[in-house]
C-alpha cells in the first residue's frame, strides 16, 4: 500500500470514528464497509477493524473525562455483561461465509436506520429509571445480546447501546453517549480486538494509519458531540446507515 492509500485510510478512519464518538456508535457502519470495498475479505476486514477501533475508545474516552460526567455502575455494567457476549460473537462469525455476513451487516444497518427515523424523540430528554436490581438484570441481558452482535458484525452496535441506556435508563443522549464510547470503546472493541486478532488474520500494514486515524477522529467527534444538538446527530446519522446499509446489500456494483 503506497503513501496515497495510506493517507487515505487516515482520513477514513477520522471520518468513520469522528462520526461514532459524535453518535455513539457506527464507526462500523463507515470503516467496515469502506474496508471491504477496497479489496479486503470480511473476515479480514473485521479483524482489521476491530483492532483499529479500540483507538477510538482512548481517543474519545480522553475527552469526556474532563467533563467528569460518567456513571460507574453504568459502565461497569455495560462492560460485564457485554464482553462475553462479544467473545462468542467474534467466534461465531468466522464460521458464517463472507456475503452472508455482509448481507445480515447491510439489513441490521438498515433497520437501525428505519429505528431511528421512526423514534425521533428518544433521546432527547433525562428520566433516570430502572435502577433497581430487576432493572439492571434486564439491561445486562440485552447488553450480553448487543456485545454479541458487537463481536460478530460490528455494525453500530455502540449506537444501539447507547439508545438502549436512554431507553431502558432513562439517560439523557450526551451521557448515554459518553458512556458507550469509553465502555464500548474500550472495554468490548478491546476484547473483540483480542479474539480476532488471536484467532483470524489481520491486515498489519494497514492498522497504523487506522489507529492514528481513530484517535483523532475519536477525540474530535467526543468534543463535537459535546457541543452539537441532538437532531443533527440523528439525521446524519439516518442519513449514512440508509447509504451504507443499501450498498452492503446491493453487493459489488
Amino acid at each position: 500500500m503506497d503513501y496515497i492509500e495510506q493517507t487515505a485510510l487516515f482520513l477514513i478512519a477520522i471520518v468513520a470514528n469522528w462520526f461514532s464518538a459524535l453518535a455513539g456508535g457506527g464507526a462500523g457502519l463507515i470503516q467496515l464497509p469502506i474496508l471491504i470495498f477496497m479489496g479486503l475479505p470480511f473476515p479480514l476486514a473485521l479483524a482489521t477493524h476491530k483492532v483499529a477501533t479500540v483507538a477510538l475508545g482512548v481517543g474519545a474516552t480522553a475527552r469526556h473525562l474532563r467533563e467528569q460526567h460518567l456513571d460507574r455502575r453504568i459502565l461497569l455494567l455495560i462492560v460485564a455483561a457485554g464482553v462475553p457476549g462479544v467473545i462468542g460473537g467474534a467466534l461465531f462469525i468466522l464460521d458464517v461465509p463472507a456475503r452472508q455476513a455482509e448481507i445480515a451487516l447491510g439489513l441490521l444497518t438498515l433497520s437501525l436506520a428505519l429505528y431511528s427515523w421512526f423514534k425521533p424523540q428518544l433521546g432527547l430528554h433525562k428520566d433516570g429509571r430502572n435502577r433497581s436490581a430487576a432493572g439492571f438484570a434486564v439491561g445486562a441481558l440485552v447488553l450480553l445480546l448487543i456485545g454479541f452482535a458487537n463481536g460478530a458484525l460490528s455494525a453500530g452496535s455502540g449506537l444501539f447501546v447507547t439508545l438502549w441506556l436512554v431507553y431502558w435508563f432513562g439517560l439523557d443522549y450526551k451521557t448515554a453517549v459518553a458512556q458507550t464510547l469509553v465502555a464500548v470503546g474500550l472495554g468490548w472493541n478491546g476484547t473483540g480486538a483480542l479474539t480476532m486478532s488471536a484467532l483470524a488474520e489481520v491486515q498489519w500494514s494497514w492498522i497504523p494509519a487506522l489507529v492514528a486515524g481513530s484517535l483523532v477522529g475519536g477525540y474530535l467527534g467526543a468534543h463535537t458531540s459535546i457541543q452539537a444538538g441532538n437532531l443533527t446527530i440523528k439525521r446524519l446519522y439516518e442519513l449514512v446507515t440508509l447509504i451504507v446499509g443499501l450498498k452492503l446489500l446491493l453487493g459489488p456494483l
